[in-house]
């Protein structure tokens, strides 16, 4: 198995304890949702069923399991509490996967699935399903006999959503393939009836990416039409300067109500931005910049810049603070460029390479004003810093142009 993969089978999940990080237990283990995709690509893992001491069934987001080991699973603490509803794009591993009949790709044979297992993606928090165990012979699950073996997920046939021919699904896991802004682009042109459909569907993650590309008015449409404990999982999902954005274009009470549903840390984010008008620093800048403390490593910095939930404009620098690390930061120091940290070696304290000569932003900054200073000094991001010397946070190229852009550019051939 490579460096930093780790591998469960599913079976082996059933009935598992869930606790929070404080050591109480939250639930019990009850299936692994997946999303089959085309081509016979390995399924996605989209998180677990637990059954809560009620005996409600909620969903938990494999992006808030932190850890599965010694027979238990660790989550983030965030739980929501809602009742787990399947949707169309969604398969239960232990309840329509195992006994299943497939063929071996190979030899064409028959064979009855007992098991598969789950991998953690390398430097990801992704998860997906890789491996199938299987018996030969005409026996199921439950009987004893025929070999049994261990093959890749690609060995078999029977499983994908081309083979099954499953209609709007298929076309629904076909939308996987598209980055977020083409996939904003075909919900922007779908009959309203048909971009809910596709939005439910989604998961949180997916949804949001796409939400952050979508104009106000189709982002404001699809969040009135979610469930409000799910609308705010997505807010919390998006990136907190396009959740912001979004807020913005609701009515009051809604906006408070999504916040109240909010978890705590990230409301205060979202009321932050809020206090910020539209087209200030402070509106446009987005909450969770890299923020390292000068006595963090060049190699302490690579590794979060690697990140692959990072925008490549975020991943391009790291902001040196005082603590805490949080933002609004201790005093801030300066910034370190992302070509600087491939020129030092790995043990270099990003304190000693600090570049403090180029000002900061300030929130009340105009965006006229922020693109002159981003084009000025050919950055990509840069940092917005309070009265204090706090960093409250960081602007980025891609936020400032959508801003720039005519309302309407998504309609040209340019937006597309």
């Amino acid at each position: 198995m490579p460096a930093g993969t780790f591998r469960v089978f599913v079976s082996h999940l059933a009935g598992v304890p869930v606790f929070d990080p404080n050591g109480d237990q939250v639930g019990r283990v009850r299936d692994v949702v997946v999303m089959l995709r085309v081509g016979g690509r390995p399924p996605r893992v989209l998180g677990l069923v637990v059954e809560v001491v009620s005996r409600r069934r909620i969903f938990l987001p494999i992006t808030r399991v932190t850890g599965v080991e010694s027979g238990q699973v660790i989550t983030t603490g965030v739980v929501n509490m809602q009742r787990f509803e399947q949707r169309p794009t969604e398969t239960l591993v232990l309840g329509e996967l195992l006994d299943r009949r497939v063929r071996l790709t190979e030899t064409g044979e028959e064979v009855t699935v007992l098991d598969v297992s789950m991998v953690r993606l390398p430097a990801r928090r992704d998860w997906e399903i890789d491996k199938v165990f299987v018996r030969r012979g005409k026996g199921g699950a439950l009987r004893r006999r025929g070999e049994t073996l261990t093959v890749e997920w690609s060995a078999v046939t029977g499983f994908s959503l081309d083979e099954q021919g499953q209609g709007a699904a298929a076309l629904l896991a076909t939308f996987e393939q598209l980055r977020p802004a083409d996939l904003a682009n075909v919900l922007h042109h779908l009959t309203a009836k048909r971009r809910a459909e596709v939005a439910a569907a989604l998961d949180d993650d997916r949804l949001a990416d796409v939400m952050e590309e979508l104009p106000d008015d189709d982002r404001v449409e699809i969040l009135g039409k979610l469930k409000e404990e799910r609308a705010a999982d997505v807010l919390e999902a998006m990136a907190p300067d396009d959740a912001a954005d979004l807020l913005s274009e609701l009515p009051e009470a809604d906006k408070e109500k999504l916040l109240a549903l909010m978890q705590p840390h990230d409301a205060a984010d979202m009321r932050r931005l809020l206090a910020y008008e539209e087209r200030t620093a402070g509106g446009l800048m987005t909450t969770d910049p890299i923020v390292l403390r000068p006595d963090a490593t060049v190699a302490d910095a690579l590794a979060r810049v690697r990140n692959p939930d990072l925008s490549p404009a975020l991943a391009a620098q790291v902001y040196v603070c005082r603590a805490p690390e949080e933002t609004p930061t201790g005093k801030y120091l300066g910034t370190v460029h992302f070509q600087r940290l491939l020129r030092d070696p790995p043990f270099t304290l990003v304190g000693s390479i600090v570049d403090s000569d180029l000002r900061p932003l300030t929130p009340d900054s105009s965006l006229q004003g922020v693109t002159s200073y981003l084009a000025t000094y050919n950055m990509v991001a840069a940092p917005v810093v309070d009265e204090s010397g706090s960093l409250l946070g960081a602007v980025t190229v891609d936020d400032v142009l959508d801003h720039l852009l005519p309302e309407d550019w998504r309609e040209t051939d340019y937006g597309r």
